[in-house]
Formats: structure tokens, C-alpha cells, sequence
């Protein structure tokens, strides 16, 4: 039976529970797996390929994010979260078992698994925002990041029974992390078959839209403008400051706390970001989130570890802003949602990939002016917003 056909019984804060803890499931679940992909790769001894598990995972949620948001078109965001997060389960079991036996090819293919089910279950915030009326979706919106980060943030608290866990199994930590994100995704799908969603949005029920038609529609070009730069920017430079930390002499712990803030910028503002772009409009969300994007660019490079925190506080809260208000506006277009989202993720391959280069060509600084310049784009988005409320 689609959503469609399922009667909406609960109070709308009861119907959205189930979705928001499936959610912080998520995002712990990433915490305690993927993030730490890279020191496996450099476990199994392929350290020079150390990048590749996370250039897999966003190339398979590019990949399946289309291919998703087609599904949820047509059996509805129950059924298409509900095999996400299952698919989730399966590679992150997968990941575990190739890691442990030191199978590079199996750890690999867990990480697609991971980064394909990614590419379904981020569109867990287009389920938020269609429960609730449009000129409450940004605080909607707001509060699944909220979400993301206890999740997050409770997982990073549980690091040392993970790693008596690991010793019982006679794994490291970010083996065993792949183990207990499978255990967190498999309570998430749970979590979702208890979900009773609204009726599915009013659209034409297609098995995808491809990217040209997908932008043809008016308003998408601009907003996966904003989406697309806002992920990219986010991704690239959260994937390669830990690297200018290093250099810096920076050791894991004060790497860790760097990530912690910039994770703390992401999510941890939600309850205020949503509501204010409810309340000003798109147009605030695009231009705010520019200015912080660029300001951490810009601050990247600065001398100091002070400096190097607030980057990436920045960072992350100009993503959430620019993605919040990126992400409200996609709620009018559901059919595009899928294509919109693969494009975010191409961007993050690309710039990490191009990042790279960069950083060894030129250095540090120029790919933060680089990334600088490339945060006026969502002033583009801005420009083409609705002047009201949206």
C-alpha cells in the first residue's frame, strides 16, 4: 500500500517521531562509520588510497539518489526510506565483515552499499517538510538537523564501549564502528515502519525525471544551484582542513574537537535556522549561508588553531543555512528532489577529488580563495528566490 492510501491518525509532532529518531539513527551511524573509512583503508595498508572509500560513497549516493527519489514517487517516503535504511544495514555489516578480514574489495563494496543507501535516506527531509504546512517547513526542517546532531554527538560520547566492543571481537574502533552503524540503521528501518506518513505530495507519480527535465521545470535551476554549492563547499573543505591541521601539528584529539564544532554548525542551529527562514524567506537563507561559506573559506587559512575552530563552525553553519533553504524550496518541486540531491553529491566527489590537486599545485590558501569565490553562487539563488515567504 503507498503512503498515499495510509490514514494520517496521529498528532503531528507524534507522526514526525519516528522520522527524526530514524534520522539521528543515521547520522550516528555515519558518525561511528564512514567519517572513519579513510583509517581503514590506511588499516588494511592502501593508505595512499585512503580517500577512496568516501569518493565511493559520494559517487554511489549520487548514483541511487535519482534512483530513489523515483521510488519514493512512486510507492512513497515509507517504502523508500524504509529500503534505505535497510540497505544501509546490509552494507555496513558488509563493510564490517571485509574490514575485519582485512578483504579490501568487501570493505569496499559495504561502502557503496553505505553511500547508495545515503542517497535515500538524507530525502528524510522532504518526509518532514511535506508533514507540515509550507510556511512551516524550514522549522520542520530545522528540527531533523537538530536530530542529526544528538545522534551525532551521542555516538561520539559512546567511543570507549566501542572500543571494549572492538576488543571482544578483536577489532580496532573504526572497524567496530561499522558493526554498531549496521545495528543503529537496522533500528532506524524499524523505526520507519511505525511511521505514518501524510499523504504523498500532490504530483504526477513518474519513475524518474531526468536532469534536463528535472530542470526545466521553473526555480530548480537556482535552487540546486544553492544545494549543489552549499554540499560541495561543506564537503570539500570538511574533508581537507583535518589535512591543513595536521600540518599544523595538530594531533587526533584537536582534529576531533575541529570536527565536533563544525558539526555542531551544521545541525546544532536548526531550531533558529529554520524558523528564521520560515519567517524572512529564502532569500535570507541563500545570502546568509553565502557570507558564513565564504568567511570560512577565508579564515581556512589563517594562522592559529583558534582560527582553523572557527572556519569550521562557519562552514557548517552556512551549509545548513544555504542547504535548509535549498531544501524548503525542493519541497515544491518532489519530482526533481532525486536529481537535485545527485548533483550535491557529484559536487562533493569533485571538489574533494579537485581539492586535492589544488592543495598540491598551490597549496592550502588558494583553494580556500578558491572555495571563496565559489560562495557567491547562492547570491545567483537569491536573486531568482520568491521575494515572499516561500
Amino acid at each position: 500500500m503507498s503512503d498515499a492510501a495510509r490514514p494520517a491518525t496521529l498528532s503531528g509532532a507524534a507522526r514526525l517521531a519516528p522520522l527524526y529518531a530514524a534520522q539521528a539513527l543515521a547520522t550516528g551511524a555515519t558518525t561511528v562509520s564512514t567519517v572513519l573509512a579513510s583509517l581503514i583503508m590506511s588499516g588494511l595498508g592502501s593508505e595512499a588510497l585512503a580517500g577512496l572509500p568516501s569518493t565511493l560513497i559520494q559517487a554511489a549516493a549520487a548514483t541511487s539518489a535519482g534512483l530513489f527519489g523515483a521510488l519514493m514517487l512512486r510507492r512513497g517516503r515509507r517504502a523508500g526510506l524504509s529500503v534505505a535504511f535497510a540497505l544501509g544495514t546490509v552494507g555496513a555489516l558488509v563493510g564490517f565483515l571485509g574490514a575485519r578480514a582485512g578483504l579490501t574489495p568487501l570493505f569496499l563494496t559495504g561502502a557503496m552499499l553505505m553511500g547508495a543507501a545515503q542517497g535515500g535516506y538524507q530525502q528524510a527531509r522532504y518526509a518532514a517538510a511535506e508533514s507540515v504546512p509550507e510556511a512551516r517547513r524550514g522549522t520542520a526542517l530545522g528540527a531533523l538537523m537538530l536530530m542529526s546532531v544528538l545522534g551525532s554527538f551521542v555516538m561520539t560520547g559512546f567511543s570507549h564501549p566501542i572500543e571494549r566492543l572492538g576488543t571482544v571481537l578483536g577489532a580496532t574502533p573504526e572497524v567496530t564502528g561499522w558493526l554498531v552503524g549496521g545495528a543503529l540503521l537496522g533500528v532506524a528501518a524499524l523505526l520507519i515502519l511505525s511511521w505514518q506518513p501524510l499523504s504523498g505530495p500532490s504530483v504526477v507519480r513518474r519513475e524518474r525525471l531526468s536532469l534536463a527535465e528535472a530542470f526545466r521545470i521553473p526555480g530548480v535551476k537556482s535552487t540546486a544551484l544553492a544545494v549543489a554549492t552549499a554540499q560541495g563547499l561543506m564537503v570539500t573543505l570538511m574533508s581537507l582542513t583535518p589535512l591543513r591541521a595536521h600540518h599544523m601539528g595538530m594531533d587526533h584529539a584537536q582534529v576531533a574537537a575541529l570536527i565536533s564544532g563544525h558539526i555542531l554548525g551544521m545541525f546544532g542551529f536548526g531550531w533558529l535556522t529554520g524558523p528564521l527562514i520560515d519567517r524572512l524567506g529564502l532569500r535570507f537563507g541563500y545570502v546568509s549561508g553565502a557570507l558564513l561559506l565564504a568567511a570560512a573559506a577565508l579564515t581556512a587559512p589563517l594562522s592559529g588553531q583558534v582560527w582553523l575552530a572557527v572556519s569550521m563552525f562557519l562552514l557548517g553553519l552556512g551549509w545548513n543555512l544555504s542547504f535548509v533553504a535549498g531544501s524548503k524550496a525542493l519541497t515544491r518541486f518532489p519530482a526533481a528532489q532525486g536529481v537535485t540531491d545527485a548533483l550535491g553529491y557529484v559536487a562533493a566527489g569533485l571538489g574533494t577529488l579537485l581539492g586535492g590537486a589544488v592543495i598540491a599545485r598551490a597549496g592550502f590558501p588558494a583553494l580556500a580563495v578558491t572555495c571563496a569565490v565559489l560562495a557567491a553562487l547562492p547570491l545567483i539563488s537569491a536573486w531568482r528566490a520568491r521575494p515572499a515567504r516561500a
